[in-house]
């Protein structure tokens, strides 16, 4: 077993924590180190139905978890997939699957098997559509999900580790089709990810470095940019001053409108960098938009979000430590 997979774990240890497990190598051999420290896990396997072998290997992952004495749930994505982006809406049927499960069931934590490999390859598609420090610190260890933390314990783990473990222990696993397909980004960087290596000399220890100082960048960044919008943020509305907003620094700025449309809008991710570019042009003057569920408007010099469908006034309405009224 990995070390620094133990030495990541030591603080989780005593917690109820659900693991997801797809019947996949990653997810598999996961489960097992589980097993072996003595965490406390339920195992959360989601059925899309999408592929030939999914009641297959359905079947498989309760028949492992019994063979470990590890709770299982089984939850199936049933009625019309949508014709495009299936990938991504399966990725949020299945999220959303477990965190209701952990929110039930009072769970804090869900653990995923994200791996080195996959984090390298989140690094490169970041880096090819040109993101900013974000995009590029790929994954965090700890994240949150609607109010679940999402844990990867396995990010300084290679996939040939985890492969090799299963393999020298007869421990079967399923290998997903989707995984040899070129048609998809992630899959032609995983088929010629070596020559970084063989052409460049550029190795993954070195990428897997430079995502781990990205990363300290990005929490040195969050953690002011969630000071300043307590500064500015109620419950279920920012107000501010337009000089307040122009006067941070311009990669500060587009985090702090990310962050707060995040938050008020509910969502998962903040918007993407070319869309936050656009809404940061816009309020240079008058104007009124709507952007991640939110509805932002801009009055004078008073900036306003609240989430889409909600009124737009600032009459009455109370920022921090003041009142705006028009």
């Amino acid at each position: 077993m990995n070390q620094k997979f133990i030495d990541f774990m030591r603080t989780f240890i005593g917690k109820k924590l659900a693991v997801a497990v797809s019947g996949g190598v990653d997810s598999i051999a996961l489960l097992h180190w589980l097993v072996e420290i003595g965490a406390d896990i339920v195992c959360l396997h989601v059925n899309h139905g999408l592929r030939a072998n999914a009641d297959v290997e359905t079947e498989y992952v309760r028949e492992i978890c019994a063979k470990l004495n590890v709770p299982c749930h089984v939850f199936y994505w049933s009625g019309e997939k949508p014709k495009t982006g299936l990938e991504a809406a399966a990725r949020t049927a299945r999220y959303k699957f477990m965190t209701d499960f952990c929110h039930e069931n009072e769970i804090e934590y869900l653990l995923t098997a994200h791996q080195s490999d996959d984090q390298i390859e989140t690094f490169l598609m970041n880096l090819s559509r040109g993101s900013g420090v974000y995009g590029l610190a790929a994954m965090q260890p700890v994240s949150e999900r609607d109010g679940i933390k999402i844990v990867r314990p396995l990010l300084n783990v290679s996939r040939a580790e985890l492969q090799n473990y299963c393999d020298t222990r007869g421990i079967k696993y399923f290998t997903d089709e989707m995984n040899s397909d070129a048609r998809y980004t992630r899959v032609r960087i995983r088929q010629n990810r070596h020559l970084l290596h063989d052409k460049l000399g550029i190795s993954d220890e070195r990428i897997l470095l430079a995502i781990e100082n990205l990363n300290r960048v990005r929490n040195g960044i969050e953690s002011d940019i969630e000071k300043l919008a307590g500064d500015v943020m109620e419950n279920d509305f920012a107000m501010f001053s337009d000089s307040f907003l122009f006067d941070l620094g311009a990669d500060i700025r587009l985090k702090f409108i990310g962050t707060l449309v995040q938050k008020i809008g509910g969502n998962n991710y903040q918007p993407r960098l070319n869309s936050l570019e656009l809404a940061l042009d816009k309020l240079h003057g008058d104007c009124k938009f709507t952007l991640g569920h939110c509805t932002i408007r801009r009055l004078g010099e008073r900036i306003l979000i609240v989430r889409e469908g909600a009124k737009t006034t600032f009459r009455k309405r109370h920022g921090k430590n003041r009142k705006i009224e028009k």
